[in-house]
């Protein structure tokens, strides 16, 4: 048994990003976790807008109310050609972090069961019987461990599964003149300079005169923070954007790789959110796969199952074939980054996007997957599925 002495909780959660908050949320919402004792640690108090969330849906989710902008229709474009996409009978919708946050909180705090404290873990411990938690300032033990802190060094340490970034900088700016489409995003614009690289814009036009403009690479490398800034300057300037005002800027990287994180889960520690393989290898969307995944993780512990004395961490995830389609683009990217303008224009460049979006939200028949898969350049993917299978 762990000591009286130390706080013990049924559940910890170390990290409190997207897919703890999401998690946490929902077991709130069943009320069928009043009697369990949680526990949420961040070093991060969640008081600051530190991101912008981005997803497409076909109806309305639980995150409706703190959706702070909508598109029906995004531009996706390279040096050759510029089409707009019909979303129909998708949106696609953007959250502000600090929007999700106070969200989350504000739920979370009508719950006497769960306690959120900002620490910063240091120790990690699993035993038989419980798992030990240290931070800066205190200690905790629970019966099960949920973490969301990423480790760079478990898919770094190993060459069988690429790793990719995700990364780039944004600029929310404030231009003089209207130079945005407020109805349309820009989901890709790969007319950017690619320098051998996989390099695009991303723009979320708020009005006609404000957007979030991202410089967006995937690629091994991150880039010295100029560089980006420089292209984004560039890039307002061809849109007639000489007199703005930078409101706020935002700088992420998010790790792009099939490395099975589950892998590391045991008997009572579960990896969840990207420290668990949860975003989306092939594109580093993670809201919508959190959404899904933090649902399944809900039933799964439904105290009220006739499984859940016989919990064990290592059993919730499944790999499913979607994990091999990625595993198949991230291995040509890796290789060959120059490609990644090529493939992702092949597959919007004609045809139904919605079935894209779809087979990116991982919803696809096996028939429908073909028919996306079968856009894409042949050649690349037959010599990546060789390399995949003889490794």
């Amino acid at each position: 048994m762990a000591s009286s002495q130390i706080p013990h909780f049924n559940y910890i959660f170390t990290g409190t990003g997207l897919s703890a908050l999401m998690t946490v949320y929902k077991m709130a919402l069943t009320g069928k976790f009043s009697g369990q004792s949680i526990l949420l640690l961040d070093e991060d108090a969640k008081k600051t807008n530190d991101r912008t969330w981005c997803f497409w849906a076909r109806e309305e989710t639980l995150w409706n109310s703190v959706i702070s902008k909508k598109w029906d229709s995004a531009l996706f474009a390279n040096e050759d050609f510029r089409r707009d996409l019909d979303l129909n009978p998708y949106q696609y919708n953007q959250i502000w972090g600090l929007d999700f946050y106070d969200f989350v909180f504000e739920e979370l705090s009508k719950h006497q069961n769960i306690t959120f404290l900002n620490e910063k873990v240091t120790d990690i411990n699993e035993l038989e019987t419980h798992v030990f938690v240290g931070t800066e300032a205190n200690r905790y033990t629970c019966d099960y461990l949920f973490n969301s802190i990423y480790t760079k060094a478990f898919a770094l340490s190993q060459t069988k599964y690429p790793v990719l970034q995700q990364h780039f900088v944004g600029w929310f700016v404030k231009n003089e003149t209207e130079i945005f489409n407020p109805d349309q995003t820009t989901f890709m614009d790969f007319s950017v300079e690619q320098r051998g690289n996989t390099r695009f814009m991303y723009v979320l036009p708020i009005s006609k005169t404000e957007a979030l403009v991202e410089y967006t690479l995937f690629s091994e490398n991150l880039l010295p923070k100029e560089e980006y800034e420089k292209e984004i300057q560039i890039y307002l300037r061809n849109l007639g954007g000489d007199q703005y005002k930078i409101i706020e800027k935002e700088q992420g990287s998010i790790p792009m790789t099939c490395f099975p994180f589950w892998k590391k889960n045991t008997k009572r520690v579960l990896n969840i959110g990207t420290a668990g393989g949860w975003t989306k290898a092939s594109t580093g969307y993670t809201f919508r796969n959190s959404d899904k995944k933090s649902s399944e993780l809900v039933a799964f512990l439904n105290p009220s199952s006739k499984a859940f004395g016989s919990l064990k961490m290592s059993t919730f995830y499944k790999k499913n074939r979607f994990w091999f389609y990625d595993l198949l683009l991230l291995d040509i990217l890796y290789r060959h980054n120059e490609l990644g303008s090529t493939i992702f224009s092949s597959m919007f460049k004609k045809g139904n996007s919605a079935l894209i979006f779809k087979f990116l939200d991982e919803e696809t028949s096996l028939g429908e997957d073909f028919k996306v898969i079968l856009k894409c350049p042949k050649m690349p993917f037959i010599k990546a599925l060789f390399r995949v299978i003889f490794k």
